[in-house]
């Protein structure tokens, strides 16, 4: 029977750390339960100390999404455990995750302790852990630049104190496949108990290697790969967990493994979350990336229309790309339209379905054809969002080549209408200068960015803003409509309520 590799999903956790991603608890809860419909086998929901709100969104998945394990981080100290269990405690099935690091590069210069002192914490740790649970988990950060001696003890050690679930980090991505392949197998022949508990890899892509090093730590025997929707994390990112999924796979004639997860689920987990961070997947990303199943070359296109696998190693149907028309117009009805949501996986509420059944009726209106992609576009647009400080209820533009552009702008907040104008030196920057003389709390544009979601002159354009606060804390905002200056206000006024959002929570 083939050996199942349990998918540990830290989007969450280590995907937020990435620089420019903040997730509200709402938005949090959202991915989790979509990567319940992923069925990863772990969801690390987030490291519960760190801040009130990342607290309050582990404790609302706790809660909330059932099937997956849902794990919180913790360093080796008592008031990190019990914080996590806090929250923790209200899952059907939890699991602490418990770290410290153990290279002698991080205790010289960061813990400034002995080997005696780490271990002893460690040891401790876990053992005040599974008061509260039997599901351990324990780290040893930067595991890959540890003497390989002094880390078969340490992890000797946790499993004799409880830990159920050992993880063998390459923090910052320095090791090679075929030493990580080495590494883990030393531990497998070194370590005392080792055939009772379960090894994981975290691995992290400085070098581009993150997940050749996690397939080669599989293939050594790993039985845990903690990973990342479309690779997001701390620097350069984690593993991707698209990447080892269809690797496995599409390989599975060379591995002989396989995961739990509903590979027709990728996609779709792939596109939310890349909308929520704003974090745009590069069109040649693998797997998920606009350019995945594309072909240019005229050899290419004659093999493929020829037989498909000369070209294409999988089926993009597989990760649940359709890129079928929607065959619904200006004349179709609500439950035409909430049926193809239905197809597509969308399950949404009432009000939800009438935000969206309204922006799909005004697009109809625009453009002959409405496709899968902007179906998604209108659900990232106007579902997954906020409560609504400001909303945009007027917006006009004038602009020529002999003009100076200028912007009048009526936004509603707090049932009161406020109304001004201003010049720019185009026509967004004139509408951003606008909504700033009606904002008043202290923000700045980080970045701006604008892409196609379908080909045509009618296309739906997207937008994606990063604004950034006082504190130096990232809100992003994202906007589509067929008018580009439209689609740029949405993003700044959605970036500007999750600001208000985050200040109202605090």
């Amino acid at each position: 029977m083939d050996r199942i590799i349990n998918i540990f999903d830290t989007t969450l956790r280590d995907g937020e750390q990435s620089p420019g991603a903040s997730l509200n608890p709402d938005e949090k809860l959202e991915i989790a339960r979509q990567l319940a419909r992923l069925n990863v086998d772990v969801i690390e929901a987030g490291f519960p100390i760190s801040s009130q709100g990342d607290f309050d969104a582990v404790k609302e998945i706790a809660k909330r999404v059932k099937g997956p394990v849902i794990a919180g981080l913790c360093r080796a100290n008592h008031k990190d455990i019990d914080r996590a269990w806090e929250a923790l405690q209200y899952a059907d099935r939890s699991r602490i995750h418990t770290f410290i690091a153990t290279s002698d590069i991080h205790l010289k210069h960061k813990l400034k302790k002995s080997h005696d002192e780490v271990l002893n914490m460690a040891v401790d740790a876990v053992s005040y852990a599974k008061k509260y649970t039997d599901d351990v988990e324990f780290s040893a950060e930067d595991a890959s630049r540890t003497d390989v001696d002094y880390l078969c003890r340490v992890l000797e050690a946790v499993i004799d104190a409880g830990a159920t679930v050992l993880n063998i980090p390459d923090t910052v991505g320095y090791i090679l496949p075929v030493e990580f392949s080495r590494l883990i197998a030393t531990i497998r022949e070194q370590v005392k108990g080792i055939e009772g508990v379960t090894i994981s890899v975290h691995c992290h892509n400085d070098l581009g290697l993150a997940s050749a090093n996690a397939l080669a730590a599989v293939e050594a025997g790993a039985d845990q790969v903690e990973c990342s929707i479309n690779g997001i994390g701390e620097r350069a990112g984690n593993t991707a967990l698209e990447e080892i999924v269809m690797a496995l796979a599409t390989r599975a004639d060379y591995f002989g493994l396989k995961t739990n997860i509903n590979m027709r689920e990728i996609y779709k987990s792939s596109r939310m979350v890349s909308d929520m961070t704003g974090i745009i997947v590069q069109p040649n990303k693998a797997i998920v990336g606009v350019n995945a199943f594309a072909h240019e070359s005229g050899i290419h296109q004659h093999g493929v229309m020829c037989e498909r696998s000369t070209y294409e190693i999988m089926d993009a149907r597989d990760i649940g790309l359709n890129e079928s028309q929607l065959v619904l117009g200006k004349h179709s009805g609500r439950h035409a339209f909430e049926k193809k949501l239905n197809e597509m996986g969308y399950a949404l509420d009432k009000d939800d379905l009438n935000k969206a059944f309204i922006r799909f009726k005004d697009l109809a209106d625009k453009k002959k054809e409405v496709s899968d992609r902007d179906i998604e576009s209108i659900i990232a647009d106007e579902v997954y969002t906020v409560p609504e400080v400001f909303t945009l209820d007027y917006m006009h533009v004038s602009a020529g080549t002999t003009t100076i552009p200028e912007a009048a702008i009526r936004i509603i907040r707090d049932g009161a209408e406020i109304i001004d104008t201003a010049i720019g030196v185009g026509s967004v920057d004139a509408v951003y200068k606008a909504i700033d003389n009606i904002v008043d709390f202290q923000h700045k544009l980080i970045d701006y960015s604008v892409k196609s979601v379908t080909g045509g002159t009618d296309a739906l354009g997207e937008v994606m803003v990063r604004l950034g606060n006082s504190e130096g804390r990232i809100f992003t905002g994202r906007g589509s409509s067929t008018d580009i200056i439209e689609a740029s206000a949405k993003a700044y006024i959605q970036a500007l309520n999750k600001l208000a959002y985050a200040s109202k929570s605090r």
